[in-house]
């Protein structure tokens, strides 16, 4: 399936259940063998980092998820074909809801990237990922239901129906990350450090659709009245000129744009004894970790496509089949065919911008006997709510997760609650390069039906991997300035 196929068929399954993008690498991310991957997170965590180098060969991770739709485990594996799903036997409905519903699609893929210590106190590092996010929300129930359950559904004939504002979005572009840490200050029983990510990003997809304000009544299956609303949709232009295969179309320094990740972290450490280190690392000779972070502020502004443009949706006698996205119709058919359906409001904007899914990160990690850790991490988005419908933002979230660790070997095990309610139960494993996990692993083994999944994976390299132990902390060095 071409990605554009993709990217607009993301929009649609998003459109009845439609919220966000959750953090990469859950559980192992906030590790302090993280190396590498620990800078996805926070930039400040590669000060101080244990080895002279850490080298990721390739890394992906994988999620999705939405409140109204579930699905049998064996679908993930074995999916009947689109045109042939068999509600109550390959998915069911959430119809009786009370809540809004939400949906969300979150991928990366981390390219070879490298961390370099350039001393005991400072690091740079270069990341390479593909992502793409997809987001949407605010959807009732009921409405749900008229567009998901047997649309247009009959139960609704008659009554007034209103949409105040749902909207989805999409997005998929490069990023190319550099990186600096720093030890900005040392104490007898503290340290900060502070780091911070420049962003290149390329754009190669995005697209959005709104409506606001609407109002409707369904006649009969296919009659219906539109007295009031407004929808507003785009796409980059790219699309409309797909080229195959659809690795031709991941360029860099194509609709550019330029984002940040800010932060910092401070780490307790009594037992530091007023005296810094003077060879070998100490990363782990901390009792409590706090760290702080703000990433991906930044945008991408990109070019319509041709056809795009606002809608003004009042229209009577509408035969809703008319104005569904058929099989094989290509993104620029389907603009014009909307275009001469509703009438356009006239603008004269041609581009439009896609946000980064913007968060805040707060992290605590408590350090048991330096092999027994536990580990609390918030995420909060930041450009979530009904003003960014029609983008992607990231899930609002919190995570406790337990871990054991050595230089070879960890294992984790996530808890995680999200802001539609969701919790669940994962696990990780690092055994040696190869780290491997999911966070709704556990929750995901014993339910018959799921309506989210994810699972990542990470192979990467270091000195101790390679038997190059770091050197005794034996010898002391001059007490360090408080």
């Amino acid at each position: 399936m071409r990605m554009h196929r993709i990217l607009f068929s993301t929009m649609l399954f998003l459109w009845p259940a439609c919220a966000a993008m959750a953090q990469s690498f859950p559980g192992y991310n906030t590790s302090n063998y993280a190396g590498i991957y620990g800078v996805l997170s926070n930039p400040a965590s590669a000060a101080g980092y244990r080895y002279k180098w850490d080298v990721n060969i390739i890394g992906a991770d994988v999620k999705g998820g939405n409140t109204y739709v579930r699905v049998p485990k064996s679908v993930l594996l074995n999916p009947p074909p689109s045109n042939k799903w068999v509600r109550n036997q390959d998915y069911f409905l959430d119809t009786t809801a009370n809540r809004k519903q939400n949906g969300w699609g979150m991928a990366e893929i981390v390219m070879p990237s490298v961390l370099y210590a350039i001393d005991e106190k400072q690091s740079v590092s270069f990341v390479w990922r593909v992502r793409a996010s997809a987001s949407g929300g605010n959807l009732p129930t009921p409405l749900a239901n008229f567009f998901g359950n047997d649309f247009p559904n009959m139960q609704y004939r008659g009554k007034n129906l209103n949409i105040e504002k749902v909207g989805v979005g999409a997005h998929i572009w490069n990023e190319l990350d550099f990186s600096y840490a720093r030890t900005i200050h040392e104490g007898y029983t503290s340290r900060w450090k502070a780091g911070v990510t420049v962003k290149l990003l390329s754009g190669i997809a995005a697209g959005y659709a709104q409506v606001a304000n609407a109002s409707f009544v369904l006649n009969n299956r296919r009659n219906a009245d539109i007295t009031s609303g407004t929808l507003r949709y785009a796409y980059n232009e790219e699309l409309d000129h797909w080229q195959k295969p659809d690795t031709r179309n991941l360029q860099l320094f194509h609709n550019n744009g330029l984002g940040f990740d800010l932060g910092v972290i401070y780490e307790y450490r009594p037992d530091n004894g007023g005296f810094g280190k003077f060879e070998g690392s100490d990363a782990d000779e901390y009792k409590l970790r706090l760290g702080l972070s703000i990433n991906d502020i930044g945008r991408i502004k990109y070019q319509k496509g041709a056809y795009n443009t606002d809608l003004d949706l009042r229209k009577q006698n509408i035969n809703p089949n008319d104005i569904t996205y058929k099989d094989k119709e290509s993104l620029k058919q389907y603009s014009r065919r909307l275009n001469r359906y509703f009438t356009p409001i006239p603008g004269d904007d041609s581009s439009f911008v896609m946000v980064l899914p913007a968060s805040l990160n707060l992290m605590a990690d408590y350090n048991i006997d330096s092999r027994f850790f536990v580990s609390a991490n918030a995420v909060i988005a930041l450009n979530a709510g009904k003003n960014g419908l029609a983008r992607t933002y990231a899930t609002t979230q919190l995570l406790i997760t337990p871990r054991y660790e050595t230089e070879l070997f960890g294992a984790y095990m996530p808890f995680v609650i999200n802001h539609n309610g969701q919790a669940d139960v994962g696990a990780g494993f690092r055994i040696g390069p190869l780290v491997v996990g999911s966070y709704s692993l556990f929750t995901t083994l014993f339910q018959h039906r799921i309506n989210h999944s994810d699972a990542f994976v990470a192979l990467r390299l270091n000195p101790g991997m390679l038997g190059k132990r770091n050197n005794s902390k034996g010898q002391l060095g001059c007490p360090v300035n408080y």
